[in-house]
C-alpha cells in the first residue's frame, strides 16, 4: 500500500516512519524543512533558548550555593542563537536519516489535493509533479494568527516565526497574548535584559489553567520585573519611527522595539484542495471520525488541522493512530490525559480536568495539594516555588492534576499515566516514592486528598 503524508511536522514525520515500519510505501510532501513548526520555529528552538537563559540564571545564583564566580557575566546572544540553530539542524538531520533508513521518500514542495488518490506538488521554480496514493494523511500543521489591527511586517510587528531569529537582544518587547508562547518568550528575553510587557485580554495569563496555577507564574513574572497587564486588549497598533505603538482598550499606549503577536494559530489549509474535494469542515478545521478519517474515504487528518489540542505530542500520537487505521486497524486516541506543559521558571504542567472544568460540568471533586517548599530535595536544589495539585472524583479516581515548580513537565508523566488508566488516589498514593526526590511531592499531594499527608499541617475545619 502506498501512503502519502502531506506535511513533515511532528504529526507527519512520525506517521511516515510508523507507516514504513508497518510495511507501507511512504512519501512525505513538505514545502520547507522536515520537523514542522515544532522543530523549526516552535518547541525545540524555544527550549534551547530557555536552556541558555536558565544557565544564565544559575550562574547568577551560584553565590547562593557557595560558588564564587568572578568577572562580568553577560549573555552572548549570537552564541545562544547559534547553539539553538545547531540543535535544530542536528534534529532535522536525524529525521532525514530515519527517512533514509526506513525508505521514506521526501519530496520538497507544496502539496495540493486533486482527488482522493492524487496530490499535485508544486516544487521550487513552479515545477509540478503528480503523486499517487492509496491513502492520504493530511498533516499540514498551522500558522500564527495575526488580527487585522496589527500591521504585521515580520520586522517590527512579528510572530513566533520571526522572534526566534532576531539578531540582537531587544531593548523592549511588547507581547500580545499571555499563553504558552508569550510566557516562555517573555521570560527568556527578560532574563537577557529586555524590558518586557505582556498584554492578555483574558483575566489571567495561561487562560486554560486554574487561577491558582496562573497566579504562581504571575508572581514570578512580577519578581522578574515582567509587566503583565490582564483583562485589557489591544485596540490599535501601528509602526512609528520603526517602533511598535499599541493603544490598549483602556486608552493607555505602549511603545516597544518589537511587538510579538501570539494570540493563537490556525490550520494551514490555504489552497490545500480540501474544500474543492468536499472534505467536511467546521469553524476552519477538518472534521474527522474517531479513527481520524475524513468524510472522504481514505483521507485522514491529524494535528493542528482538526479540533484537538494544538500540541506536538498530540499530533504525533494521532499520526501513528491514523496510519494504523489506514492500514486496516481500528485504533482511537485517548484524549483523557493530554499533558499540558509550559517551560518557564517555574515550569507549569497539567493533565486531565482543571477545577474550573469540573465546576462547569457540575462534577463533585476533592483536592489534594502539597507545596514544593516542604520537600528536602526542592530545598537542596534551591528551587521550591510552587505546588502539586491532585483532583479526584467521588470514586477516588484521579481526574486531573496540575504542577507548578521545578521539573514539573517531567513529574507530570506519573499523573498522566494515572489519569489515562483511571487509577485511584489510593492506588497511586500507596506506591513508594524515592527519597529525597521531587516526586515525593506527588505522593504527599495524593495523601492530602484524604487528609493523610504526614508532612503537612492539619487543615483547619470549616466553621
Amino acid at each position: 500500500m502506498k501512503i502519502v503524508v502531506v506535511g513533515g511536522g511532528p504529526g507527519g514525520y512520525v506517521a511516515a516512519i510508523k507507516a514504513a515500519m508497518l510495511g507501507a510505501e511512504v512519501t512525505v510532501i513538505e514545502k520547507r524543512r522536515v520537523g514542522g513548526t515544532c522543530l523549526n520555529v516552535g518547541c525545540i528552538p524555544t527550549k534551547a533558548l530557555l536552556a541558555s537563559s536558565s544557565m544564565l540564571m544559575s550562574v547568577k545564583e551560584a553565590k547562593d550555593f557557595g560558588i564564587n564566580i568572578e568577572g562580568e557575566i553577560n549573555p552572548d546572544f549570537s552564541a545562544i542563537m547559534d547553539r539553538k540553530d545547531k540543535i535544530v539542524n542536528q534534529l532535522i538531520s536525524g529525521i532525514e536519516f530515519l527517512f533514509e533508513k526506513r525508505g521514506v521518500q521526501l519530496i520538497n514542495g507544496f502539496g495540493k489535493l486533486v482527488d482522493k488518490n492524487t496530490i499535485e506538488v508544486t516544487k521550487e521554480g513552479g515545477v509540478k509533479e503528480i503523486v499517487k496514493a492509496d491513502k492520504i494523511i493530511l498533516a499540514n500543521g498551522s500558522t500564527p494568527v495575526v488580527p487585522r489591527m496589527f500591521p504585521y511586517d515580520g520586522k517590527v510587528v512579528i510572530t513566533s516565526d520571526e522572534v526566534l531569529s532576531l539578531k540582537e537582544i531587544p531593548e523592549s518587547l511588547l507581547i500580545v497574548g499571555g499563553g504558552v508562547i508569550g510566557c516562555e518568550i517573555g521570560q527568556f528575553f527578560r532574563t537577557l535584559g529586555t524590558e518586557v510587557t505582556i498584554v492578555e485580554m483574558a483575566e489571567q495569563i495561561l487562560i486554560n489553567e486554574d487561577k491558582d496555577v496562573a497566579k504562581q507564574l504571575h508572581r514570578q513574572f512580577k519578581k522578574d520585573k515582567i509587566k503583565v497587564i490582564t483583562g485589557i486588549g489591544v485596540q490599535t497598533c501601528e509602526v512609528v519611527d520603526n517602533k511598535a505603538v499599541a493603544t490598549l482598550s483602556n486608552g493607555k499606549q505602549i511603545t516597544a522595539q518589537y511587538a510579538l503577536v501570539s494570540v493563537g494559530r490556525r490550520p494551514n489549509l490555504d489552497n490545500s484542495g480540501v474544500e474543492e474535494l468536499g472534505i467536511e469542515m467546521e469553524r476552519g478545521k477538518i472534521v474527522v471520525n474517531e479513527h481520524l478519517e475524513t468524510n472522504v474515504e481514505g483521507i485522514y487528518a491529524i494535528g493542528d488541522l482538526i479540533n484537538t489540542p494544538f500540541l506536538a505530542h498530540v499530533a504525533s500520537k494521532e499520526g501513528m493512530v491514523a496510519v494504523e487505521n489506514a492500514l486496516g486497524k481500528s485504533k482511537t486516541v485517548n484524549y483523557l490525559a493530554v499533558p499540558r506543559c509550559v517551560y518557564t521558571e517555574p515550569e507549569v504542567a497539567g493533565v486531565g480536568k482543571t477545577e474550573k472544568q469540573l465546576q462547569a460540568e457540575g462534577i463533585e471533586y476533592h483536592v489534594g495539594q502539597f507545596d514544593f517548599r516542604g520537600l528536602g530535595k526542592a530545598q537542596a536544589i534551591g528551587h521550591f516555588q510552587g505546588f502539586i495539585k491532585i483532583l479526584a472524583d467521588n470514586d477516588d479516581k484521579i481526574v486531573g492534576a496540575a504542577i507548578v515548580g521545578p521539573h514539573a513537565t517531567d513529574l507530570l508523566t506519573e499523573l498522566s499515566l494515572a489519569v489515562a488508566l483511571e487509577l485511584t488516589v489510593e492506588e497511586v498514593g500507596d506506591v513508594i516514592h524515592a527519597h529525597p526526590s521531587l516526586s515525593e511531592g506527588l505522593m504527599e499531594a495524593l495523601h492530602d486528598v484524604h487528609g493523610e499527608c504526614v508532612h503537612a499541617a492539619p487543615k483547619l475545619a470549616k466553621a
